[in-house]
């Protein structure tokens, strides 16, 4: 009898919501603003990954599809018409006629082959310039995403002390609010991060095999310029055709009965 009046007296036990929501609360305008911070770097991730990817993906498919009929075809400028106006392929295929042209009328030969490496080399190097824009932001994200979480996370367990000095109580419904919000932020962090370094480190991969592929076809362009058309790589055989199908054998005659 006793202990339910004491429970009457005393009320409902006083009930504390947990949850993200309630952290950022917790946490006010500075959470607000690393968590702004952390959508704005992931959605530039996730944004770099997918726009670089249907890139090289346009570059790569372009080089397989048409490298065979550029060089089957009659001449340089025939053979330029194969990739589209505005590929990378296109640009250091004109690159390369410009440079010829231009080189054929200097006197000295050694002047003319540097004239006409170098031009093929900076096309090369401003194709390659172009297909890594964005990385350096991927790269950055990857970098620092953690240290803006770290941010979240300091600031969080600073405001618990704060609570616990000025409570005088170490109790869990003090602290649990600061420190479920710098939990939180240091889990956003490593979500925003860990994406952006796979992305990069994938991205990357890819811009290299472009890379190898622009210098092979540079230089198969550069020895074809200076052989005047007669070096060219080695193309792989063309599908034959279905032969014919072969016209059934005639039935062997039959034997002349036994008399």
């Amino acid at each position: 009898m006793l202990i339910e009046i004491l429970a009457a007296a005393g009320g409902e036990a006083p009930q504390t919501s947990f949850g993200f929501w309630e952290a950022m609360e917790e946490g006010g305008p500075v959470a607000w603003s690393i968590l702004g911070v952390m959508i704005i770097m992931s959605v530039g991730s996730f944004y770099i990954l997918i726009t670089k990817y249907f890139e090289q993906n346009k570059v790569m498919k372009e080089y397989r599809s048409n490298r065979a009929a550029f060089w089957r075809a009659g001449s340089l400028k025939d053979g330029a018409t194969k990739f589209d106006k505005n590929s990378a392929w296109r640009q250091l295929v004109d690159d390369g006629i410009r440079a010829g042209d231009e080189s054929a009328k200097m006197t000295d030969s050694l002047e003319s082959h540097d004239w006409l490496h170098g031009t093929l080399a900076r096309s090369e190097a401003s194709i390659n310039a172009k297909l890594a824009g964005g990385l350096p932001f991927l790269a950055t994200v990857g970098a620092t995403a953690p240290f803006v979480g770290l941010l979240g996370t300091v600031i969080g367990i600073y405001r618990a002390l704060i609570k616990i000095g000025a409570t005088g109580s170490a109790s869990i419904d003090q602290v649990a609010g600061p420190v479920g919000e710098a939990l939180i932020m240091t889990a956003i962090g490593l979500l925003v991060a860990v994406p952006a370094v796979f992305a990069y480190n994938y991205l990357q991969s890819r811009n290299r095999r472009i890379a190898a592929m622009l210098s092979g076809f540079s230089t198969d362009l550069q020895a074809n310029i200076t052989s005047n058309g007669v070096v060219k790589p080695t193309l792989p055989a063309a599908a034959n055709k279905a032969a014919p199908k072969a016209a059934p054998a005639k039935a062997a005659p039959a034997a002349a009965p036994k008399k």
